[in-house]
């Protein structure tokens, strides 16, 4: 009797290191197996895949592990991405950044800038409408247009345009909700997704007036996809702080250190060039400090809902 008792407790034991082998270890973290990266709908085209794909794979030498890419359509699924762990690495934009920053404790390690010199960590808002519009030359000109902007949580793309326009029309006494509905200021308002995609409406004179960063409309038109003759420039944004690299918070902190290193030392000039619009680009690093203006304009704008 005894024996069988004893036989059973070896045998429970036996089962409990087994397990605790398959699951590595008893009371310890498993062993991460991949590394997932997610970018913006933007960065996130058939055009840059290979770019993507080649720096994926760099990385996975890196760590050791596969490096797989998650597709996002829209700024909010990468936000949620990051927060929800299904992405390790995202790419953002400054507003988007902000917002997974406040959502799920984004944290930035590089930020883009031509020549790797911090001093050009910036790029600018533009509204766009098609040269054959002779009615529209400046912000002034805009109300009663037809508007697409890209993305609510976009910043190049809705949130720097409309607090300019907020600016221009003092009178108006505008909110988001404002600028956001169809008959209010504009005749009629859509969101197109992606720069690229607003761009492409005002060419074909889908609408009258676009916002853009103005690094994807250089993109463009130096790739031929755009001509710059069919656009123009009717407002141009102060700098904002380039778009951000940024990691999932809650991973192993030697993981955090070996793809922070990464970033701020790739040199693949063909990666920045098919995902980033140039081959002069760079990661240099950057810190939430970087992004307080962004945060503190989203909120009061957010506050005129």
């Amino acid at each position: 009797m005894k024996s069988r008792k004893l036989f059973k407790v070896c045998a429970l034991l036996m089962l409990a290191v087994m397990s605790c082998l398959l699951f590595s270890g008893c009371g310890g973290q498993s062993e991460q197996k991949k590394f997932v990266i997610t970018y913006l709908p933007n960065e996130s085209t058939d055009k840059n895949a290979d770019a993507r794909k080649g720096m994926a794979g760099d990385l996975s030498k890196v760590l050791g592990m596969e490096v797989t890419e998650l597709v996002s359509n829209d700024y909010n699924a990468v936000i949620e991405a990051m927060r929800t762990g299904k992405a390790d690495m995202a790419y953002f934009g400054p507003l988007s950044f902000c917002l997974a920053y406040e959502r799920a404790g984004a944290e930035p390690i590089g930020m883009i800038a031509k020549d790797k010199d911090k001093k050009n960590a910036t790029y600018k808002s533009v509204l766009v409408t098609s040269s054959e519009n002779t009615d529209i030359n400046s912000i002034q000109d805009i109300k009663g247009k037809t508007m697409a902007f890209v993305d609510p949580n976009s910043t190049s793309g809705n949130l720097i345009p409309s607090a300019a326009i907020m600016k221009a029309f003092p009178g108006e006494k505008l909110s988001m909700d404002d600028l956001h509905t169809n008959g209010k200021f504009f005749q009629a308002v859509s969101f197109s997704g992606k720069h690229q995609a607003g761009l492409a409406a005002v060419v074909k004179g889908d609408v009258q007036v676009a916002p853009i960063s103005d690094a994807i409309l250089a993109a463009e038109i130096n790739a031929g996809r755009v001509s710059k003759d069919d656009v123009k420039i009717i407002f141009a944004s102060d700098p904002i702080p380039s778009e951000p690299m940024a990691l999932r918070r809650d991973l192993p902190a030697e993981v955090k250190e070996k793809v922070k290193n990464f970033i701020l030392s790739y040199d693949n000039a063909a990666y920045y060039k098919g995902v980033m619009g140039a081959e002069d680009k760079r990661f240099v690093e950057c810190s939430i400090e970087d992004y307080k203006g962004i945060i503190d304009l989203n909120k009061a704008l957010s506050s005129s809902k």
